[in-house]
Protein backbone atom coordinates (compact mmCIF):
# COMPACT_ATOMS: atom_id res chain seq x y z
CA UNK A 1 0.00 0.00 0.00
CA UNK A 2 1.16 3.50 -0.80
CA UNK A 3 0.63 5.43 2.45
CA UNK A 4 -1.80 8.28 2.22
CA UNK A 5 -0.06 11.67 2.31
CA UNK A 6 -2.95 13.07 4.29
CA UNK A 7 -2.08 10.94 7.31
CA UNK A 8 1.22 12.54 8.37
CA UNK A 9 -0.22 15.96 7.81
CA UNK A 10 -3.15 15.23 10.06
CA UNK A 11 -0.80 13.86 12.70
CA UNK A 12 1.70 16.67 12.69
CA UNK A 13 -0.73 19.55 12.53
CA UNK A 14 -0.73 22.64 10.42
CA UNK A 15 2.74 23.66 11.52
CA UNK A 16 4.20 21.01 9.19
CA UNK A 17 2.13 22.28 6.32
CA UNK A 18 3.25 25.82 6.80
CA UNK A 19 6.88 24.74 7.04
CA UNK A 20 6.70 23.52 3.46
CA UNK A 21 5.48 26.84 2.08
CA UNK A 22 8.15 28.68 0.05
CA UNK A 23 7.21 31.94 1.67
CA UNK A 24 8.07 30.61 5.08
CA UNK A 25 11.71 29.77 4.26
CA UNK A 26 14.05 31.80 6.39
CA UNK A 27 11.37 32.95 8.79
CA UNK A 28 10.04 31.52 11.99
CA UNK A 29 7.04 29.30 11.35
CA UNK A 30 3.84 30.89 12.60
CA UNK A 31 1.74 29.24 15.23
CA UNK A 32 -0.89 26.71 14.15
CA UNK A 33 -4.32 28.00 13.27
CA UNK A 34 -7.18 27.89 15.72
CA UNK A 35 -10.62 26.47 15.03
CA UNK A 36 -11.83 29.63 13.32
CA UNK A 37 -8.93 29.68 10.85
CA UNK A 38 -10.37 26.76 8.89
CA UNK A 39 -13.12 29.09 7.66
CA UNK A 40 -10.55 31.51 6.25
CA UNK A 41 -8.74 29.12 3.92
CA UNK A 42 -8.78 30.11 0.27
CA UNK A 43 -8.76 28.20 -2.96
CA UNK A 44 -5.59 26.57 -4.10
CA UNK A 45 -3.11 27.72 -6.66
CA UNK A 46 -2.70 24.32 -8.20
CA UNK A 47 1.07 24.74 -8.51
CA UNK A 48 2.46 24.10 -5.07
CA UNK A 49 6.04 23.69 -3.89
CA UNK A 50 7.70 20.48 -5.00
CA UNK A 51 7.07 17.64 -2.58
CA UNK A 52 4.64 19.68 -0.48
CA UNK A 53 2.11 17.71 1.51
CA UNK A 54 -1.60 18.60 1.20
CA UNK A 55 -3.13 20.40 4.16
CA UNK A 56 -5.00 18.48 6.81
CA UNK A 57 -8.73 18.21 5.99
CA UNK A 58 -10.77 20.60 8.16
CA UNK A 59 -13.47 17.92 8.71
CA UNK A 60 -16.27 20.41 8.11
CA UNK A 61 -16.73 24.14 7.58
CA UNK A 62 -17.24 24.90 3.89
CA UNK A 63 -16.98 21.15 3.38
CA UNK A 64 -20.58 20.66 4.48
CA UNK A 65 -21.78 22.82 1.58
CA UNK A 66 -19.46 20.91 -0.75
CA UNK A 67 -21.00 17.70 0.58
CA UNK A 68 -24.53 18.93 -0.25
CA UNK A 69 -23.44 19.96 -3.75
CA UNK A 70 -21.83 16.56 -4.31
CA UNK A 71 -25.00 14.93 -2.99
CA UNK A 72 -27.08 16.80 -5.58
CA UNK A 73 -24.59 15.71 -8.24
CA UNK A 74 -24.93 12.03 -7.34
CA UNK A 75 -28.69 12.39 -7.12
CA UNK A 76 -29.26 14.14 -10.43
CA UNK A 77 -26.78 12.00 -12.39
CA UNK A 78 -27.57 8.53 -11.06
CA UNK A 79 -31.16 9.25 -10.10
CA UNK A 80 -31.90 9.82 -13.80
CA UNK A 81 -29.83 6.79 -14.80
CA UNK A 82 -31.39 4.47 -12.23
CA UNK A 83 -34.91 5.57 -13.21
CA UNK A 84 -34.18 4.70 -16.83
CA UNK A 85 -36.61 1.79 -16.62
CA UNK A 86 -39.50 4.28 -16.77
CA UNK A 87 -37.85 6.17 -19.64
CA UNK A 88 -37.19 2.82 -21.34
CA UNK A 89 -40.92 2.06 -21.41
CA UNK A 90 -41.67 5.61 -22.63
CA UNK A 91 -39.11 5.26 -25.45
CA UNK A 92 -40.66 1.96 -26.54
CA UNK A 93 -44.08 3.63 -26.58
CA UNK A 94 -42.81 6.70 -28.48
CA UNK A 95 -40.55 5.05 -31.06
CA UNK A 96 -41.76 1.43 -31.02
CA UNK A 97 -43.23 -0.34 -33.98
CA UNK A 98 -45.00 -3.68 -34.23
CA UNK A 99 -42.93 -4.46 -37.34
CA UNK A 100 -39.62 -4.02 -35.49
CA UNK A 101 -38.86 -7.20 -33.55
CA UNK A 102 -35.57 -5.84 -32.16
CA UNK A 103 -36.93 -2.63 -30.66
CA UNK A 104 -36.23 -3.76 -27.08
CA UNK A 105 -32.62 -4.49 -28.02
CA UNK A 106 -32.22 -1.13 -29.77
CA UNK A 107 -33.85 0.88 -26.99
CA UNK A 108 -31.79 -0.84 -24.28
CA UNK A 109 -28.66 0.58 -25.92
CA UNK A 110 -29.73 4.16 -25.10
CA UNK A 111 -29.69 3.76 -21.32
CA UNK A 112 -26.85 1.25 -21.37
CA UNK A 113 -24.64 3.48 -23.52
CA UNK A 114 -25.43 6.43 -21.26
CA UNK A 115 -24.40 4.62 -18.07
CA UNK A 116 -21.33 3.16 -19.74
CA UNK A 117 -20.15 6.53 -21.06
CA UNK A 118 -20.35 8.07 -17.59
CA UNK A 119 -17.72 5.62 -16.40
CA UNK A 120 -15.80 5.35 -19.68
CA UNK A 121 -14.92 9.06 -19.62
CA UNK A 122 -13.70 9.02 -16.02
CA UNK A 123 -9.99 8.37 -16.79
CA UNK A 124 -10.01 11.43 -19.05
CA UNK A 125 -11.98 13.41 -16.49
CA UNK A 126 -9.38 12.61 -13.84
CA UNK A 127 -6.70 14.28 -15.98
CA UNK A 128 -8.84 17.40 -16.43
CA UNK A 129 -9.48 17.38 -12.68
CA UNK A 130 -5.74 17.22 -11.95
CA UNK A 131 -4.95 20.07 -14.37
CA UNK A 132 -7.92 22.43 -14.08
CA UNK A 133 -9.29 21.50 -10.66
CA UNK A 134 -12.57 20.04 -9.49
CA UNK A 135 -14.62 23.21 -9.88
CA UNK A 136 -13.96 24.04 -13.53
CA UNK A 137 -14.26 20.41 -14.57
CA UNK A 138 -17.60 19.94 -12.79
CA UNK A 139 -19.16 23.18 -14.05
CA UNK A 140 -18.21 22.55 -17.69
CA UNK A 141 -19.46 18.97 -17.39
CA UNK A 142 -22.85 20.06 -16.09
CA UNK A 143 -23.17 22.51 -18.98
CA UNK A 144 -22.41 19.76 -21.51
CA UNK A 145 -24.92 17.45 -19.82
CA UNK A 146 -27.58 20.16 -20.03
CA UNK A 147 -26.96 20.59 -23.77
CA UNK A 148 -27.11 16.84 -24.39
CA UNK A 149 -30.33 16.34 -22.46
CA UNK A 150 -32.01 19.32 -24.11
CA UNK A 151 -30.96 18.06 -27.56
CA UNK A 152 -32.49 14.67 -26.76
CA UNK A 153 -35.91 16.27 -26.47
CA UNK A 154 -35.94 17.23 -30.16
CA UNK A 155 -35.17 13.89 -31.85
CA UNK A 156 -37.62 12.06 -34.10
CA UNK A 157 -36.27 8.49 -33.86
CA UNK A 158 -34.35 6.26 -31.47
CA UNK A 159 -30.99 6.38 -33.26
CA UNK A 160 -30.12 10.07 -32.57
CA UNK A 161 -30.56 9.36 -28.84
CA UNK A 162 -27.41 7.26 -29.00
CA UNK A 163 -25.50 10.50 -29.62
CA UNK A 164 -27.48 13.11 -27.68
CA UNK A 165 -28.48 11.06 -24.62
CA UNK A 166 -26.03 8.17 -24.72
CA UNK A 167 -22.84 10.16 -25.44
CA UNK A 168 -23.20 13.94 -25.01
CA UNK A 169 -25.44 13.91 -21.94
CA UNK A 170 -23.54 11.03 -20.35
CA UNK A 171 -20.13 12.60 -21.02
CA UNK A 172 -21.25 15.79 -19.34
CA UNK A 173 -22.51 13.78 -16.37
CA UNK A 174 -19.13 12.08 -16.15
CA UNK A 175 -17.26 15.40 -16.04
CA UNK A 176 -19.62 16.59 -13.31
CA UNK A 177 -19.61 13.37 -11.29
CA UNK A 178 -15.97 12.35 -10.91
CA UNK A 179 -14.81 15.65 -9.29
CA UNK A 180 -17.55 15.22 -6.68
CA UNK A 181 -15.71 12.13 -5.41
CA UNK A 182 -12.28 13.77 -5.36
CA UNK A 183 -13.27 17.05 -3.68
CA UNK A 184 -14.61 15.26 -0.60
CA UNK A 185 -11.10 14.08 0.29
CA UNK A 186 -10.00 17.74 0.46
CA UNK A 187 -12.39 18.44 3.32
CA UNK A 188 -12.79 15.13 5.16
CA UNK A 189 -10.63 12.20 6.30
CA UNK A 190 -11.87 10.91 9.64
CA UNK A 191 -15.48 11.28 8.48
CA UNK A 192 -14.86 10.37 4.84
CA UNK A 193 -16.82 7.12 5.01
CA UNK A 194 -19.85 8.82 6.58
CA UNK A 195 -19.68 11.77 4.16
CA UNK A 196 -19.41 9.42 1.16
CA UNK A 197 -22.42 7.57 2.49
CA UNK A 198 -24.43 10.79 2.71
CA UNK A 199 -23.31 11.96 -0.73
CA UNK A 200 -24.05 8.67 -2.47
CA UNK A 201 -27.39 8.52 -0.64
CA UNK A 202 -28.37 11.42 -2.90
CA UNK A 203 -28.77 9.05 -5.82
CA UNK A 204 -30.92 6.80 -3.65
CA UNK A 205 -33.20 9.68 -2.69
CA UNK A 206 -33.59 10.66 -6.33
CA UNK A 207 -34.08 7.01 -7.32
CA UNK A 208 -37.03 6.91 -4.90
CA UNK A 209 -38.66 10.10 -6.17
CA UNK A 210 -37.83 10.21 -9.89
CA UNK A 211 -39.72 7.04 -10.97
CA UNK A 212 -42.94 8.54 -9.59
CA UNK A 213 -42.20 11.91 -11.16
CA UNK A 214 -41.25 10.39 -14.50
CA UNK A 215 -44.34 8.17 -14.50
CA UNK A 216 -46.58 11.21 -13.97
CA UNK A 217 -44.73 13.25 -16.60
CA UNK A 218 -44.67 10.56 -19.27
CA UNK A 219 -48.37 9.74 -18.73
CA UNK A 220 -49.61 13.34 -18.76
CA UNK A 221 -47.09 14.93 -21.16
CA UNK A 222 -44.75 12.91 -23.35
CA UNK A 223 -41.15 11.76 -23.47
CA UNK A 224 -39.82 15.00 -24.96
CA UNK A 225 -41.35 17.38 -22.40
CA UNK A 226 -40.18 15.00 -19.66
CA UNK A 227 -36.58 15.33 -20.86
CA UNK A 228 -36.89 19.13 -20.93
CA UNK A 229 -38.10 19.16 -17.34
CA UNK A 230 -35.13 16.97 -16.37
CA UNK A 231 -32.87 19.72 -17.73
CA UNK A 232 -33.73 21.69 -14.57
CA UNK A 233 -31.75 19.13 -12.56
CA UNK A 234 -28.71 19.68 -14.75
CA UNK A 235 -28.96 23.47 -14.41
CA UNK A 236 -28.93 23.20 -10.61
CA UNK A 237 -25.95 20.85 -10.96
CA UNK A 238 -24.21 23.56 -12.99
CA UNK A 239 -24.63 25.99 -10.08
CA UNK A 240 -23.58 23.38 -7.49
CA UNK A 241 -20.23 22.89 -9.23
CA UNK A 242 -19.13 26.40 -8.22
CA UNK A 243 -18.90 25.28 -4.58
CA UNK A 244 -15.97 22.90 -5.22
CA UNK A 245 -13.28 25.11 -3.72
CA UNK A 246 -9.99 23.31 -2.95
CA UNK A 247 -7.93 24.16 0.12
CA UNK A 248 -4.44 25.61 0.71
CA UNK A 249 -2.32 26.08 3.84
CA UNK A 250 -3.56 29.04 5.81
CA UNK A 251 -0.06 30.58 5.93
CA UNK A 252 -0.38 31.56 2.28
CA UNK A 253 -3.56 33.38 3.15
CA UNK A 254 -1.98 35.13 6.12
CA UNK A 255 0.97 36.39 4.10
CA UNK A 256 -1.18 37.61 1.21
CA UNK A 257 -3.67 39.24 3.56
CA UNK A 258 -6.60 37.79 1.63
CA UNK A 259 -9.55 36.43 3.53
CA UNK A 260 -11.32 33.23 2.58
CA UNK A 261 -14.10 34.12 0.22
CA UNK A 262 -12.60 37.23 -1.40
CA UNK A 263 -10.42 35.40 -3.89
CA UNK A 264 -12.89 32.88 -5.19
CA UNK A 265 -13.61 34.07 -8.71
CA UNK A 266 -14.12 31.07 -10.98
CA UNK A 267 -12.64 32.95 -13.91
CA UNK A 268 -9.63 34.35 -12.04
CA UNK A 269 -6.24 33.65 -13.59
CA UNK A 270 -4.41 31.02 -11.64
CA UNK A 271 -1.10 29.28 -11.96
CA UNK A 272 -1.22 25.58 -12.48
CA UNK A 273 1.31 22.96 -13.41
CA UNK A 274 0.19 19.91 -15.37
CA UNK A 275 1.15 16.52 -14.00
CA UNK A 276 4.46 15.05 -15.13
CA UNK A 277 2.62 12.17 -16.76
CA UNK A 278 -0.82 12.54 -18.29
CA UNK A 279 -1.79 8.99 -17.38
CA UNK A 280 -0.37 7.85 -14.06
CA UNK A 281 0.03 4.16 -14.87
CA UNK A 282 2.38 3.82 -11.89
CA UNK A 283 -0.63 3.19 -9.66
CA UNK A 284 -0.99 -0.25 -11.27
CA UNK A 285 2.32 -1.20 -9.64
CA UNK A 286 0.29 -1.32 -6.43
CA UNK A 287 -0.80 -4.96 -6.79
CA UNK A 288 -3.75 -4.62 -4.45
CA UNK A 289 -5.15 -1.78 -6.59
CA UNK A 290 -4.53 -3.75 -9.79
CA UNK A 291 -6.56 -6.68 -8.44
CA UNK A 292 -9.29 -4.30 -7.31
CA UNK A 293 -9.39 -2.71 -10.77
CA UNK A 294 -9.94 -6.17 -12.28
CA UNK A 295 -12.38 -7.59 -9.74
CA UNK A 296 -14.83 -4.68 -9.70
CA UNK A 297 -15.49 -4.59 -13.48
CA UNK A 298 -15.69 -8.38 -13.54
CA UNK A 299 -18.50 -8.23 -10.99
CA UNK A 300 -20.51 -5.62 -12.88
CA UNK A 301 -21.53 -7.42 -16.09
CA UNK A 302 -24.97 -8.01 -14.61
CA UNK A 303 -25.14 -5.07 -12.21
CA UNK A 304 -27.11 -2.63 -14.39
CA UNK A 305 -29.49 -5.21 -15.90
CA UNK A 306 -32.21 -4.88 -13.20
CA UNK A 307 -32.24 -1.08 -13.47
CA UNK A 308 -32.95 -1.21 -17.22
CA UNK A 309 -35.19 -4.26 -17.54
CA UNK A 310 -36.89 -4.74 -14.18
CA UNK A 311 -39.89 -2.50 -14.94
CA UNK A 312 -40.40 -4.24 -18.29
CA UNK A 313 -40.14 -7.63 -16.55
CA UNK A 314 -42.77 -6.57 -14.00
CA UNK A 315 -45.07 -5.39 -16.82
CA UNK A 316 -44.87 -8.87 -18.34
CA UNK A 317 -44.99 -10.97 -15.16
CA UNK A 318 -47.40 -8.90 -13.02
CA UNK A 319 -49.69 -7.21 -15.54
CA UNK A 320 -52.44 -6.49 -13.03
CA UNK A 321 -50.22 -4.71 -10.51
CA UNK A 322 -50.53 -0.89 -10.47
CA UNK A 323 -47.51 1.37 -9.87
CA UNK A 324 -45.01 -1.15 -11.17
CA UNK A 325 -42.18 1.38 -10.86
CA UNK A 326 -42.33 0.82 -7.09
CA UNK A 327 -39.68 -1.89 -7.53
CA UNK A 328 -37.12 0.79 -8.48
CA UNK A 329 -38.25 2.88 -5.53
CA UNK A 330 -37.61 -0.04 -3.18
CA UNK A 331 -34.08 -0.38 -4.49
CA UNK A 332 -33.61 3.34 -4.02
CA UNK A 333 -34.94 3.39 -0.46
CA UNK A 334 -32.76 0.62 0.92
CA UNK A 335 -29.80 1.71 -1.19
CA UNK A 336 -29.90 5.03 0.64
CA UNK A 337 -30.08 3.24 3.97
CA UNK A 338 -27.19 0.99 2.94
CA UNK A 339 -25.00 3.93 1.90
CA UNK A 340 -25.47 5.68 5.22
CA UNK A 341 -25.16 2.50 7.28
CA UNK A 342 -22.18 0.90 5.56
CA UNK A 343 -20.51 4.26 4.99
CA UNK A 344 -20.44 4.71 8.75
CA UNK A 345 -19.39 1.10 9.34
CA UNK A 346 -16.50 1.58 6.90
CA UNK A 347 -15.07 4.29 9.19
CA UNK A 348 -14.55 1.60 11.85
CA UNK A 349 -13.11 -1.06 9.52
CA UNK A 350 -9.31 -0.65 9.40
CA UNK A 351 -7.43 -0.17 6.13
CA UNK A 352 -8.14 -2.30 3.09
CA UNK A 353 -10.27 -4.71 5.10
CA UNK A 354 -13.08 -2.44 3.88
CA UNK A 355 -12.90 -4.59 0.73
CA UNK A 356 -14.67 -7.38 2.61
CA UNK A 357 -17.75 -5.16 2.73
CA UNK A 358 -17.73 -5.01 -1.06
CA UNK A 359 -17.32 -8.79 -1.23
CA UNK A 360 -20.39 -9.16 0.97
CA UNK A 361 -22.35 -6.74 -1.20
CA UNK A 362 -21.52 -8.58 -4.43
CA UNK A 363 -22.55 -11.92 -2.97
CA UNK A 364 -26.00 -10.59 -2.06
CA UNK A 365 -26.43 -8.62 -5.31
CA UNK A 366 -25.67 -11.76 -7.31
CA UNK A 367 -28.02 -13.94 -5.31
CA UNK A 368 -30.86 -11.41 -5.45
CA UNK A 369 -30.50 -11.03 -9.24
CA UNK A 370 -30.91 -14.80 -9.59
CA UNK A 371 -34.00 -14.75 -7.37
CA UNK A 372 -35.90 -12.15 -9.44
CA UNK A 373 -37.29 -14.73 -11.94
CA UNK A 374 -38.23 -17.06 -9.04
CA UNK A 375 -40.64 -14.52 -7.54
CA UNK A 376 -44.18 -15.50 -8.49
CA UNK A 377 -45.70 -13.11 -5.92
CA UNK A 378 -45.21 -9.35 -6.23
CA UNK A 379 -44.50 -9.04 -2.50
CA UNK A 380 -41.60 -11.49 -2.81
CA UNK A 381 -40.14 -9.39 -5.63
CA UNK A 382 -40.40 -6.30 -3.41
CA UNK A 383 -38.43 -8.11 -0.67
CA UNK A 384 -35.73 -9.11 -3.17
CA UNK A 385 -35.45 -5.53 -4.40
CA UNK A 386 -35.16 -4.23 -0.83
CA UNK A 387 -32.24 -6.56 -0.07
CA UNK A 388 -30.57 -5.82 -3.40
CA UNK A 389 -30.79 -2.08 -2.77
CA UNK A 390 -29.28 -2.39 0.72
CA UNK A 391 -26.12 -4.07 -0.56
CA UNK A 392 -26.01 -1.88 -3.65
CA UNK A 393 -25.62 1.01 -1.22
CA UNK A 394 -22.81 -0.86 0.54
CA UNK A 395 -20.89 -1.33 -2.72
CA UNK A 396 -21.23 2.30 -3.82
CA UNK A 397 -20.54 4.10 -0.54
CA UNK A 398 -17.09 2.62 0.13
CA UNK A 399 -15.60 2.99 -3.36
CA UNK A 400 -13.75 6.22 -2.59
CA UNK A 401 -12.53 5.20 0.92
CA UNK A 402 -11.02 2.01 -0.50
CA UNK A 403 -9.29 3.96 -3.26
CA UNK A 404 -7.77 6.33 -0.68
CA UNK A 405 -6.51 3.33 1.31
CA UNK A 406 -4.95 1.60 -1.70
CA UNK A 407 -3.11 4.44 -3.47
CA UNK A 408 -3.17 7.46 -1.14
CA UNK A 409 -4.71 10.90 -1.58
CA UNK A 410 -2.28 12.20 -4.21
CA UNK A 411 -3.13 9.47 -6.75
CA UNK A 412 -6.77 8.89 -5.86
CA UNK A 413 -8.18 11.02 -8.71
CA UNK A 414 -6.70 8.87 -11.47
CA UNK A 415 -7.16 5.68 -9.44
CA UNK A 416 -10.91 6.30 -9.30
CA UNK A 417 -10.89 7.46 -12.92
CA UNK A 418 -9.23 4.30 -14.22
CA UNK A 419 -11.54 2.07 -12.20
CA UNK A 420 -14.70 3.82 -13.40
CA UNK A 421 -13.37 3.62 -16.95
CA UNK A 422 -12.96 -0.14 -16.65
CA UNK A 423 -16.46 -0.37 -15.18
CA UNK A 424 -17.95 1.20 -18.31
CA UNK A 425 -17.43 -1.88 -20.48
CA UNK A 426 -19.48 -4.42 -18.47
CA UNK A 427 -22.14 -1.87 -17.57
CA UNK A 428 -22.60 -0.99 -21.25
CA UNK A 429 -22.63 -4.54 -22.57
CA UNK A 430 -24.82 -6.19 -19.92
CA UNK A 431 -28.29 -4.65 -20.54
CA UNK A 432 -28.30 -5.04 -24.37
CA UNK A 433 -27.32 -8.70 -23.99
CA UNK A 434 -30.19 -9.13 -21.53
CA UNK A 435 -32.53 -7.46 -24.04
CA UNK A 436 -31.29 -9.77 -26.80
CA UNK A 437 -31.93 -12.83 -24.62
CA UNK A 438 -35.43 -11.53 -23.96
CA UNK A 439 -36.09 -11.22 -27.70
CA UNK A 440 -34.78 -14.72 -28.41
CA UNK A 441 -36.25 -16.60 -25.44
CA UNK A 442 -39.46 -14.65 -24.83
CA UNK A 443 -38.78 -13.84 -21.17
CA UNK A 444 -36.16 -12.28 -18.89
CA UNK A 445 -35.63 -15.39 -16.73
CA UNK A 446 -32.32 -16.54 -18.24
CA UNK A 447 -31.08 -12.94 -18.42
CA UNK A 448 -31.55 -12.43 -14.67
CA UNK A 449 -30.03 -15.82 -13.83
CA UNK A 450 -26.90 -14.98 -15.83
CA UNK A 451 -26.78 -11.45 -14.38
CA UNK A 452 -26.21 -12.94 -10.92
CA UNK A 453 -23.09 -14.92 -11.86
CA UNK A 454 -20.51 -12.11 -12.43
CA UNK A 455 -20.99 -10.48 -8.99
CA UNK A 456 -20.19 -13.80 -7.31
CA UNK A 457 -17.03 -14.26 -9.40
CA UNK A 458 -15.91 -10.66 -8.86
CA UNK A 459 -16.46 -10.94 -5.12
CA UNK A 460 -14.24 -14.02 -5.00
CA UNK A 461 -11.44 -12.10 -6.76
CA UNK A 462 -11.67 -9.21 -4.29
CA UNK A 463 -11.01 -11.57 -1.38
CA UNK A 464 -7.33 -11.67 -2.37
CA UNK A 465 -6.78 -7.93 -1.87
CA UNK A 466 -6.22 -7.85 1.93
CA UNK A 467 -3.76 -10.77 1.65
CA UNK A 468 -1.81 -9.05 -1.15
CA UNK A 469 -1.79 -5.79 0.76
CA UNK A 470 -0.58 -7.35 4.02
CA UNK A 471 2.19 -9.20 2.17
CA UNK A 472 3.32 -5.98 0.50
CA UNK A 473 3.17 -4.15 3.82
CA UNK A 474 5.43 -6.76 5.46
CA UNK A 475 7.95 -6.39 2.63
CA UNK A 476 7.91 -2.61 3.03
CA UNK A 477 8.35 -2.87 6.79
CA UNK A 478 11.25 -5.28 6.33
CA UNK A 479 12.91 -3.01 3.78
CA UNK A 480 12.35 0.09 5.92
CA UNK A 481 13.73 -1.71 8.99
CA UNK A 482 16.85 -2.75 7.07
CA UNK A 483 17.42 0.78 5.83
CA UNK A 484 17.03 2.20 9.33
CA UNK A 485 19.50 -0.35 10.75
CA UNK A 486 21.99 0.37 7.97
CA UNK A 487 21.66 4.09 8.53
CA UNK A 488 22.09 3.68 12.29
CA UNK A 489 25.22 1.56 11.82
CA UNK A 490 26.56 4.12 9.34
CA UNK A 491 26.01 6.90 11.86
CA UNK A 492 27.79 4.87 14.54
CA UNK A 493 30.75 4.18 12.25
CA UNK A 494 30.94 7.84 11.36
CA UNK A 495 30.87 8.78 15.03
CA UNK A 496 33.64 6.27 15.84
CA UNK A 497 35.76 7.57 12.96
CA UNK A 498 35.33 11.14 14.19
CA UNK A 499 36.25 10.13 17.76
CA UNK A 500 39.30 8.23 16.52
CA UNK A 501 40.46 11.23 14.55
CA UNK A 502 40.12 13.52 17.55
CA UNK A 503 42.06 11.13 19.81
CA UNK A 504 44.85 10.80 17.24
CA UNK A 505 45.08 14.57 16.81
CA UNK A 506 45.29 15.12 20.56
CA UNK A 507 47.98 12.42 20.81
CA UNK A 508 50.06 14.05 18.08
CA UNK A 509 49.81 17.42 19.78
CA UNK A 510 51.06 15.94 23.08
CA UNK A 511 54.05 14.35 21.39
Amino acid sequence: MVPSPAEPVAAEGSGKTEELSPASVGTAPPSGPGPSDAKEEVEVELAGPAGAQPPAPPEGGWGWLVMLAAMWCNGSVFGIQNACGVLFVAMLKTFGSKDDDQMVFKTAWVSSLSMGMIFFCCPIVSIFTDIFGCRKTAVVGAAIGFIGLMSSSFVSSIEPLYLTYGIIFASGCSFAYQPSLVILGHYFKKRLGLVNGIVTAGSSLFTILLPLLLRVLTDNLDLFYTLRILCIFMFVLFLAGFTYRPLVPSVREKESGIKGGKRSSFFSRRKFSPPQKIFNFAIFKVKAYAVWAVGIPLALFGYFVPYVHLVKHVNERFKEEPNKEVVLMCIGVTSGVGRLLFGRIADYVPGVKKVYLQVLSFVFIGLMSMMIPLCSVFGALIAVCLIMGLFDGCFISIMAPIAFELVGAQDVSQAIGFLLGFMSIPMTVGPPIAGLLREKLGSYDVAFYLAGVPPLIGGAVLCFIPWIHSKKQREMDKTTGGEKLEKMLGNQNSLLSSSSGIVKKESDSVI
